[in-house]
């Protein structure tokens, strides 16, 4: 990649790169480069170190707390954070309600939320699918009334990720249910401590609790809450969409998780040397690595041309989530593959830390990482859908 940068730009990449191995606790990074499960605590003080530097939210406007860089920049800033395995700015709130408040908030909700937002003093959860209603999201049945200075919410969403540590939760509700589906949603928050809303934890096939199902009985929401205008919240999502498929691509961790598969393959002995060494798993590796390299280009010529300051979506970003995501659940299945047996053991990666197992740092996640990694092809907009999405808006089809 180092070739495709000016000189101005491979400086800027130092920059990042001593900052992020300085300044973020070693602790944290190394635990989240074994792919151990941080805390909320881990993920609060690593963001706001972010923040007080300037580098926690840098896609937003300058005046709340972002910076004045290229798209080539932001892709830098992401890429060195990946790779140093600092943990990423809480999705919810820096790609997420962040720019949508930003760009479509009124200066009171502005005020109120963004410097909250950008510091993590406030947890966001997203509130958008539901039940009936995931990959076709305008289908959506949750409910706004208004009544005097107050909407009356009513209804369920569902896999709201890390909804457990939400104070706020951004939501898609229908306030008119008297129009085509896409025309009757607006863009509502909601503080989880109002009464009426409940959490209950939903088991996933690892054994984890990452999401959640949020119910909303009757919850009384004042209207100033609304961002921008009602019935328009269609039209925040997928711009909200937009920003979130370009991150999905993660093309930095997808980097440090290959190089762990390649050294786990160095150091597997097969009855003819070494598993890197054997000509069928080096050729399915380097399929991979050819596929990461090329979805990375891809990205710098999509970045290198977007417009500065678009509040539209850019349909391309589909490319990057249809061929990162997939990339990554490949990475998972080598993982498994190369630790064997080993992959199966779910003992607690601190018993790795601490020496009393000889699994290799990241075995015992392997396989937990490998079944919660079958979402990355759905969440942010299914894979069909990308396809959708790139054979109309880019192929004209």
């Amino acid at each position: 990649m180092d070739n495709l940068l000016s000189k101005e730009e491979l400086e800027f990449a130092q920059h990042m790169r001593e900052f992020y191995r300085t300044e973020i606790p070693e602790d944290i990074r190394r635990r989240n480069a074994i792919g151990e499960e941080l805390s909320k605590e881990d993920m609060v003080t690593s963001m706001q170190i972010l923040n007080k530097h300037g580098y926690a939210v840098p896609n937003w406007p300058v005046e709340w707390g972002g910076q004045d860089w290229t798209p080539v920049q932001r892709h830098i800033w992401l890429e060195e954070m990946q790779l140093a395995s600092v943990p990423a700015p809480l999705a919810f709130n820096a790609s997420m309600v962040g720019p949508v408040i930003a760009t479509f908030g009124s200066q009171e909700i502005k005020e109120r939320f963004l410097p909250k937002t950008a510091n993590l003093d406030i947890w966001w959860s997203q509130g958008f699918s539901e039940p009936d209603a995931g990959s076709d999201l305008a289908s959506l049945k949750t409910t706004a009334v208004k009544q005097g200075d107050k909407y009356i919410v009513n209804g369920q969403k569902t896999w709201t990720t890390l909804g457990q540590y939400g104070d706020w939760i951004f939501m898609l509700v229908r306030t008119d249910p008297n129009v085509k589906k896409q025309a009757g949603i607006s863009f509502l928050l909601i503080d989880m401590r109002t009464p009426g809303v409940t959490v209950r934890p939903i088991q996933l096939i690892d054994g984890g609790h990452e999401v959640n199902e949020v119910f909303f009985e009757n919850v009384e929401v004042p209207v100033e809450n609304l961002v921008g205008e009602e019935n328009k919240g269609w039209t925040y999502a997928k711009f909200l969409l937009g920003n979130e498929r370009t991150g999905i691509a993660r093309i930095g961790a997808s980097k440090v998780a290959l190089a762990r598969v390649k050294a786990y393959a160095a150091t597997t002995r097969t009855p003819r040397g070494t598993l890197l060494q054997d000509p069928l798993f080096s050729a399915r590796l380097t399929k991979v690595e050819a596929e990461l390299t090329a979805l990375e280009f891809t990205q710098l010529r999509i970045l290198s041309t977007q417009a500065a300051g678009s509040d539209k979506p850019d349909p391309r970003s589909s490319v990057l989530k249809l061929r990162g995501s997939k990339l990554q659940q490949d990475i998972t299945e080598l993982l498994v593959d190369v630790l064997g047996p080993q992959a199966l053991d779910f003992v607690d990666s601190r018993e790795v830390a601490d020496g009393f197992t000889t699994l290799p740092p990241g075995a015992p996640d392997a396989l937990k990482a490998y079944f919660n990694y079958r979402k990355v092809t759905i969440y942010g907009g299914s894979s069909e859908v990308q396809r959708s999405i790139i054979s109309k808006a880019l192929l004209g089809l």
